[in-house]
């Protein structure tokens, strides 16, 4: 596809290496760099977070918590229910 303007990922790290996790973030950062707009699904909450300018916290098909990456990764609750802290 020649010049999208934004692209839909769902689970873009599922099942890979982590070698090929690190390919798939980076390309991804890359992207985003270049000004693609991105929706991205995945469950390495610390990983997409870490990319995320804005990112909804979802439990239960339901949003429990939504923000800016940083401030998410920030969140007590996020670091908690999320990612295991």
């Amino acid at each position: 596809m020649i010049q999208p303007r934004l692209i839909l990922l769902d689970e873009p790290s599922l099942g890979l290496a982590p070698r090929f996790v690190r390919v798939v973030l980076e390309t991804l950062a890359m992207l985003k760099s270049e000004g693609l707009s991105m929706l991205v699904v995945e469950q390495n909450a610390a990983k997409a977070l870490a990319l995320a300018d804005h990112a909804y916290l979802l439990e239960l098909g339901r949003n429990r918590l939504e923000g800016t990456g940083a401030e998410l990764l920030a969140n007590p609750d996020t670091r908690r229910l999320y990612l295991g802290d």
